[in-house]
């Protein structure tokens, strides 16, 4: 059980960013996942049970999917999918992670598909929590789960909390959000 409830900051939206086009993809298929009104934004009420919780999903979904790139999955260069297969990259995990824990009730506008460029230089996506205690980060790459700040990634553009189909960039030093793809 965990004796203290981790603290950091909230990643700050600066402006507008194109959506990343896997996403735009993907509502094209998964129109129930991305479709539904503008909500205000709202984010979790860390407490311990939602702590576990997030922890849970995380290293649930991390051990069940069976990493594989997209053009060894799909043939393609880039494809988001629920990794209803077993199989995924990084995108896929974010996407099951999200679904798992909107349907155990946590609030939409606070699980943010989110682009970072990864500690190799990489294009990566990330789940981030928002939270009353600032931005945690789901990521397939950890089973823990880690302040925004401490993942050694830099920030890029993530879903609005308002709105899952619109992005904003993201205040952490990145030139052109918009180019980053990932992985």
């Amino acid at each position: 059980m965990l004796a203290r409830l981790p603290e950091t900051t909230n990643a700050l939206p600066v402006g507008d960013a194109r959506p990343v086009w896997g996403w735009v993809d993907f509502c094209r298929r998964y129109a129930r996942e991305c479709d539904g009104p503008r909500l205000a934004a709202r984010d979790i009420r860390l407490d311990a049970a939602a702590w576990a919780v997030l922890v849970d999903v995380n290293r649930s979904v991390n051990a069940a999917i069976e990493p594989v790139t997209d053009m060894e999955h799909w043939g393609v260069p880039d494809r988001w999918d629920l990794p209803t297969d077993g199989r995924g990259d990084c995108e896929d995990y974010v996407l099951l992670k999200r679904k798992m824990l909107i349907e155990r009730g946590f609030p939409r506008q606070a699980l943010l598909v989110t682009v970072v460029i990864d500690t190799h230089g990489d294009g990566h996506a990330v789940l981030t929590a928002r939270t009353d205690h600032g931005d945690f980060v789901l990521d397939n790459m950890r089973d823990d789960l880690l302040a925004w700040v401490r993942t050694g990634y830099r920030f890029v553009k993530r879903q609005s909390q308002e709105d899952p189909n619109r992005w904003v960039a993201l205040d952490d030093g990145v030139q052109s959000p918009a180019m980053v793809s990932t992985h």
